[in-house]
This record gives C-alpha cells, sequence and structure tokens, in this order.
C-alpha cells in the first residue's frame, strides 16, 4: 500500500485495510490533479473543479437511517429518523471494508465546529477525489502543524460504487446513508451526491450538542460593526442566504450554527451555494467564487469554451458551488460572535396572507420555529394560481434527530435568557396569492430588516395581526405604509381573510402532533380564526 501525506493515525486503526493507496490530506492543488487524473472532473475557464453527481442529483433523504440501541431508543425521534439495527449496521460496515479493498483512497481530518469546547474532529474516507476537495472545502481545516496530533471523534466513509442490499443491510434501496450517532460513524454508498457528507456532521451534531445546552441551528448568521449577532433561519427559497449576506455586516456563515452559552459559531469552514440563475449582478460575492481556483461546481453545465452557464438546468435545479468560506470579502476569520440580539425566521408566503415583518413574543417564535413555514407556488404555468404549504420543523426536519420539542424549548430558553428580540419575515407574495399578487418589494424587506437590525423598528407603532396574533409594525420611513396591512393590499378584502383562515387551518393542523409536547404558553400562540372575528 502505497500512503502519501501528513497525519496521525492510518486509516488502518479504524479497521479500514487493503487499500492500494491511501492518500492524507492532500492540498487544493493535489486534489485537482487527482480528480482530473482519474477521470472524475473537468477544469472550468475560470479555474474551479466541475463534476457531475449522476443519478443522484439531491439529498436521498428516505435512503437515510440511524442505527437504534438501547442507548439511544428514547433520544431519537423515530417518527422522522429511519431505524437500522446494530447488526445490519455491523453487516453494512463489514461490507464497506470489503468494498474498498483494492481501491484507491482520500483522507481528510477536519473539524466540524469553531469553538473549542463543542467541536467534532471528523475524519473523512472518500472514493472521490473531487469529493475529498468538496469536504475539504466545507468543514473548517485544522493547521497542518496540527495533523500529526489530530485525533478523530467521527469517521465518514464515502463510498458511491457500493451497492447495499436492502435484505442484507436492512435498508430500501442500493442507495445507502447509515448513521450509527453513539459510536459517531457513517456510512454513504450508492451516490456520488457530495451533500450527504456534509449533512451527516450536521447530523450528529445535531444529537450530541443539546445534550450540552448548545442550540444546533440550521440558519445563516451575520454580526454587524457594534457586536450585534443575527441568525437567520428560513428553508430553501426564503432568502436566507440572499438577506444574511451583506457588506454592511460580517458573515459568520451561511447554514449551520450552533449557540453555546457565549455565543454562535460556526459549524462549517465553507459554503455551499445554489448556482442555478446564478449572476454576477444579483449575487456578485457568490458568482466570484465560482470563477477562481479551489471552488468544486457540482452539475453545472459548461458551454465549449468551458464557462459556465448558469441558466442551464438540463442536469438539475439543484446545481451548486462548494468553496472555503474566506473566499467571501466580509467573512469573518473565528467563525464565532456573541449571543444574537435578533432572530429572523424567514417565510416566503405564496398565500399573500402574511405581512412583510412581524414581531414575535418568545411563545410564538417556539411555534414558528415548530412549524417551520414556508410556501411554494404550484408551478410556472400560466395561470396556476394554487401555492402549496411547506412545514418543515425547526427549518430543517430531516437533519433533527431528536424530537423537535427539545429543540425548540432550548431555543425558548435561549430567547429568555438572553433577551433576544424574533421577527417573522416575509419574503413572498403581497396584494394577492401567487399568480395574482406580486413578490414582497426586496427594497422593502431590506429596509425593514435593517430597522429590525439596528433595533430602531422597536420603536414605532405595533397593531396586533387579528389571525396570527404578531405585532406588525404601522409604519416606517422608506416603506409603502399599504404594505404592512396584507389585507389593505387586497382588491377583495372578503377575500383575503377567507385565504388567511385557509393558512391559519393549515398551521393549526400541522401542529397537532406537537402539541403534546410543548406548554399551553406555545399552544395558545397558534394563530385562530376566532382572533379575526373580533
Amino acid at each position: 500500500m502505497t500512503t502519501t501525506g501528513t497525519f496521525n493515525k492510518p486509516i488502518e486503526s479504524q479497521g479500514l485495510t487493503g487499500a492500494v493507496s491511501v492518500a492524507y490530506n492532500l492540498s487544493e492543488a493535489e486534489l485537482y490533479e487527482e480528480a482530473v487524473r482519474r477521470g472524475e472532473a473537468t477544469l472550468t475557464s475560470g479555474g474551479a473543479l466541475v463534476a457531475e453527481t449522476g443519478q443522484h442529483t439531491g439529498r436521498s433523504a428516505k435512503d437515510k437511517f440511524v442505527v437504534r440501541t438501547a442507548d439511544n431508543e428514547d433520544k431519537i425521534w423515530w417518527d422522522n429518523n429511519k431505524p437500522m439495527s446494530p447488526q445490519a449496521f455491523e453487516t453494512l460496515f463489514d461490507d464497506f471494508k470489503a468494498h474498498l479493498v483494492d481501491k484507491e483512497l482520500f483522507v481528510q481530518d477536519l473539524t466540524g465546529g469553531a469553538d473549542e469546547r463543542h467541536k467534532l474532529n471528523v475524519r473523512v474516507v472518500t472514493e472521490y477525489a473531487w469529493h475529498n476537495l468538496f469536504i475539504r472545502n466545507l468543514l473548517i481545516r485544522p493547521d497542518r502543524s496540527d495533523l500529526p496530533t489530530f485525533e478523530t471523534d467521527m469517521l465518514i466513509v464515502d463510498l458511491p460504487s457500493f451497492r447495499a442490499d436492502p435484505e442484507r443491510h436492512g435498508c430500501r434501496t442500493e442507495t445507502v446513508v447509515a448513521c450509527d450517532l453513539d459510536r459517531k460513524i457513517v456510512l454513504i454508498g450508492g451516490t456520488s451526491y457530495a451533500g450527504e457528507m456534509k449533512k451527516s456532521v450536521f447530523t450528529a451534531l445535531n444529537y450530541l450538542l443539546p445534550e450540552k445546552n448548545v442550540m444546533p441551528m440550521h440558519c445563516s448568521a451575520n454580526v454587524g460593526p457594534s457586536g450585534d449577532t443575527a441568525v437567520f433561519f428560513g428553508l430553501s427559497g426564503t432568502g436566507k442566504t440572499t438577506l444574511s449576506a451583506d457588506p454592511r455586516r460580517t458573515l459568520i456563515g451561511d447554514d449551520e450554527h450552533g449557540w453555546s452559552d457565549d455565543g454562535v459559531f460556526n459549524f462549517e469552514g465553507g459554503c455551499y451555494a445554489k448556482t442555478i440563475r446564478l449572476s454576477a449582478e444579483a449575487e456578485p460575492e457568490i458568482y466570484a467564487t465560482t470563477q477562481r481556483f479551489g471552488t468544486v461546481l457540482e452539475n453545472v453545465v459548461l458551454d465549449d469554451t468551458r464557462t459556465p452557464d448558469f441558466d442551464d438546468a438540463s442536469l438539475t435545479e439543484n446545481t451548486r458551488c462548494a468553496y472555503p468560506l474566506h473566499f467571501i470579502p466580509n467573512a469573518s476569520e473565528t467563525g464565532q460572535a456573541g449571543n444574537p440580539k435578533n432572530i429572523i425566521m424567514l417565510t416566503a408566503d405564496a398565500f399573500g396572507v402574511m405581512p412583510p415583518i412581524a414581531r414575535l413574543t418568545p411563545e410564538q417564535a417556539m411555534y414558528t420555529f415548530l412549524s417551520g413555514y414556508t410556501a411554494k407556488v404550484a408551478g410556472t404555468e400560466k395561470g396556476v394560481t394554487e401555492p402549496e404549504a411547506t412545514f418543515s420543523t425547526c427549518f430543517g426536519a430531516p437533519f433533527m434527530p431528536r424530537h423537535p420539542s427539545e429543540y425548540g424549548n432550548l431555543l425558548r430558553k435561549k430567547i429568555a435568557e438572553h433577551g433576544v428580540t424574533c421577527w417573522l419575515v416575509n419574503t413572498g407574495w403581497t396584494g394577492g396569492a401567487y399568480g395574482v399578487g406580486n413578490r414582497m418589494p426586496i427594497k422593502a424587506t431590506r429596509a425593514l430588516l435593517s430597522a429590525a437590525l439596528d433595533g430602531s423598528l422597536n420603536d414605532a407603532e405595533f397593531r396586533i395581526d387579528p389571525f396570527f396574533g404578531f405585532e406588525v409594525p404601522v409604519s416606517l420611513s422608506g416603506v409603502d405604509d399599504s404594505l404592512l396591512d396584507p389585507r389593505g393590499t387586497w382588491p377583495d378584502p372578503e377575500a383575503y381573510d377567507s385565504q388567511a383562515v385557509k393558512l391559519v387551518e393549515m398551521f393549526r393542523e400541522n401542529f397537532r402532533k406537537f402539541a403534546p409536547h410543548v406548554d399551553a404558553a406555545v399552544n395558545d400562540a397558534a394563530p385562530t380564526v376566532r382572533m379575526a372575528a373580533e
């Protein structure tokens, strides 16, 4: 076996034997060379590396399993996590070990968590060189001088060429993502989608940190010049990345964070941004990363000159770029900041019911967090006007091993301890539902958000929304007052009322599964049709 690179303990110490070669902690340039030599990826005209993932262009959520043991039986939210027996996992692990014999492997020793006290040292073993570069970009890279003493807390083995046997391995298909959260081992097989590795680390931290009174969050975060930290929760399409990328504020991270007693810290050392219809005009910082050496482009189509065509969705709508955080000019060097002053919960309400901004009580914030609401448009055909509600609890249900109420209660506790102001920001529709109304003006959203973050919005006059019960500002300088009253933007106010009642019922129906797990104050924070009648 040939061994190259700098490391502490070899992979044989983790039971991985028989590989033809193992390359440890290669640099970006070395991984570029390997990826091109092996025919895994090609270069773009701007210097980025581009790879295709084949059949799987996104996460295989239905093929993700958690090992069920006596120790975690009462800790895991089994309604949301598919169980795998320890015996099946052990068989799968043995077959992974057999499969990697005679293969060239690549290893990165990395860290999840910028806070030294709450970090997770992760060894990632990959079959593909480009996967190794991807995860090197996404996690935190230790100083090279620290690698000879690096101690592994968690092991990820990613073998796209492995094919699982559902009967033998207790899984669903030939694709498998198996997580043993007690032993901290993740096995990924049958998929080339690199995002599975990143989200496996997030899943592990979501399981481990609540017991240390650390709140794991699927969010972006930034901090202002005066040290005021803001956290942005939001599902895909709500503006989480766009609104947290403010040149006047320092970006802590764009996707995964922890909230300890001392403040917020990034889990990652990079960003994994969507690139479909990306433009230099709309998102110049992200676009610039796609034109430089070190960035990995995933499923992005190139033209004849090897220039990325970000408008081409022929491979997938889920085209991505993965780059280290320092590629963003105003990114934090430490990945840490103080306790949040504001929490922003984003929604793109395609029903056209919610105001552009609202202030939430701690109970309303927990209700909103557990609901994880946004809405998607039903289609792009002309005349399609019916939106579709999406509820993803904690704004990241697929990555939450524990019951949502555990995260919700921890969030509520921290909001109270640190006097955090919580806001709901609607980046969706106004003047009617999708197909009738218009998208909320981004200029108004930014003005309202800026006023919330600098504290001036707290001095505004507020009214109580008759359906949702939260506080809505009546006016703000520079923002059209009519936008702040969504009912008034509709040509037919009674049609608005009907749509609002419909959305209220969706919220209440979705929350029934959480009602037994929260106290009366949170249940009472639910939207109600009775309030509208009054």
